[in-house]
């Protein structure tokens, strides 16, 4: 595909739209936000008119046919992610989908293939890939400043937040009919992606999942370990009713170690032989634009190609389900 300029709708133009991509789609070259939509159609043209965007909807099939959109960014909670994918792609557009993929491996899957079929591009926003602080931990690792890579650890565990604690209202991230599980998959799944770009493919998996504070029915604790298919070792932790925040990942090779946070805006260190080095990165403003500018390069014929599909993302929704089956 090579379009001159990508023309984008968004599907469910919510809280993640307003700083994270939303404003994203108009300051890369070569891109313009058109069209939003949402189910509540005044909060649809509210948002347009805020973000100076010249069609709003009501209706998701209205946007994804409109012959002035290029693109679809779908922008929606899991639940729907597959069912607009499947509608994009049989309109013969691209589609930009939010993280986690889909509820589970197998509507991934089913993603994949109708993009296939309409012979369309499949892009998923885990947006950490074109990051620049991620993009040197990448350079760092095949440049082999710490040799050969051992085993990576990570370690994440927060605090239950006072809406989680609403059993009569909870929000959809702990509802799995929505999210495909609880936190595990909304926040877990940055860090197995990261660590699928930076480190390979995990090849296989084990994991025990549990609900230990009882906020709510999903799960609320995840420790697994997991083996990437280059032979590096793997183990995690995620727990979301500690009693502090904690966030970070440190990959051991046999000449060094480089630690790094997920979330957080932690300087990046590398410990060697020849002793610490550190590197701090100012966060984006709109924490999609990096990654916005491959899809866009992508789709227009440039060379800066998008790091983030449909067969990356599924993977990861692959390794979150093989993690919580126990």
């Amino acid at each position: 595909m090579n379009l001159e300029k990508v023309r984008w709708g968004i599907i469910g133009c919510g809280d993640v739209t307003e700083v994270k991509s939303g404003p994203a789609f108009q300051k890369v070259k070569n891109s313009e936000l058109v069209a939003v939509m949402r189910r509540t159609g005044e909060l649809a043209r509210d948002y347009a008119q805020r973000h100076n965007v010249p069609k709003w909807y009501a209706d998701a099939d209205a946007l994804i046919n409109d012959p002035d959109v290029d693109a679809v960014y779908i922008a929606t909670p899991p639940g729907s992610h597959k069912e607009y994918t499947i509608k994009v792609a049989e309109a013969g557009k691209p589609v930009y989908v939010e993280k986690p993929m889909a509820l589970n491996w197998a509507e991934c899957n089913e993603m994949i293939a109708a993009c296939k079929k309409a012979r369309v591009p499949l892009f998923v926003a885990y947006y950490r890939r074109a990051q620049p602080r991620f993009v040197k931990i990448k350079e760092l690792l095949d440049t082999n400043v710490i040799g050969e890579i051992r085993f990576v650890s990570t370690t994440q565990y927060q605090k239950a937040s006072e809406d989680v604690k609403n059993s009569t209202n909870p929000p959809w991230r702990v509802q799995p009919e929505l999210s495909g599980g609880g936190l595990f998959f909304d926040l877990a799944s940055h860090t197995l992606d990261i660590l699928d770009y930076l480190l390979g493919p995990i090849k296989e998996t084990k994991g025990f999942a549990s609900n230990q504070a009882g906020f709510y029915q999903a799960e609320d604790i995840v420790t697994g370990t997991y083996r990437f298919e280059s032979g590096i070792h793997g183990v995690g932790n995620w727990c979301f009713s500690a009693f502090e925040d904690e966030d970070v990942n440190e990959i051991v090779g046999s000449k060094g170690s480089i630690t790094f946070s997920t979330f957080g805006n932690d300087p990046i260190v590398l410990k060697t032989a020849n002793g610490v080095e550190t590197w701090n990165f100012e966060r984006p403003q709109h924490v999609h634009q990096p990654l916005i500018e491959t899809i866009v390069s992508d789709l227009t014929g440039g060379t800066n190609l998008c790091q983030s599909t449909g067969e990356s993302g599924a993977r990861t929704n692959l390794i979150m389900e093989e993690m919580v089956k126990w």
